[in-house]
């Protein structure tokens, strides 16, 4: 027989799919420390020994530590976790609003506002005329360009 036959009867497939969840839960279980890591770190309530206690708890002691954490600040947790998210997707919103105004006034406000200019007699007919065109172009400037003095 070849090595790869002893392999096959050495290794049963109940102990293929053992080995895989021992795997997987050991790559759960780091997921859990490092989120408990850093739920230490962001939470503001705490003080700096407390954060400074729980770590060396979770780390000297990772097993018992992460199931202490999780028992005790579980609620908690969860709580900041959300509010993170929250903030994040508010801040979020805030730049997409900002950046969908783009700051610029379209060029019927930039017309209504040089109608208003020459009422008041600020500009001529002629620098209306002008200016008008720049802004049904797409090249005027958000400023006309007016009388000085």
């Amino acid at each position: 027989m070849s090595g790869q036959m002893y392999l096959a009867y050495d290794y049963p497939l109940l102990s293929v799919f053992w080995s895989m969840l021992v795997f997987f839960l050991w790559i759960m279980w780091f997921i859990l420390l490092f989120r408990i890591i850093v739920d230490i770190f962001r939470d503001d309530d705490m003080s700096g020994w407390a954060k400074a206690g729980w770590l060396v708890l979770v780390i000297v002691l990772p097993f018992l530590g992460v199931l202490i954490y999780v028992i005790a600040r579980g609620k908690g947790m969860g709580r900041r976790e959300v509010a993170q998210a929250r903030a994040q997707q508010e801040s979020f919103d805030r730049y997409v609003r900002e950046t969908a105004k783009g700051g610029g006034r379209s060029s019927v406000d930039e017309l209504a506002r040089l109608s208003e200019i020459r009422a008041r007699g600020d500009i001529t007919d002629e620098e209306f005329r002008k200016a008008k065109e720049l802004v049904l172009s797409g090249h005027g400037p958000s400023e006309p360009a007016g009388p000085t003095g």
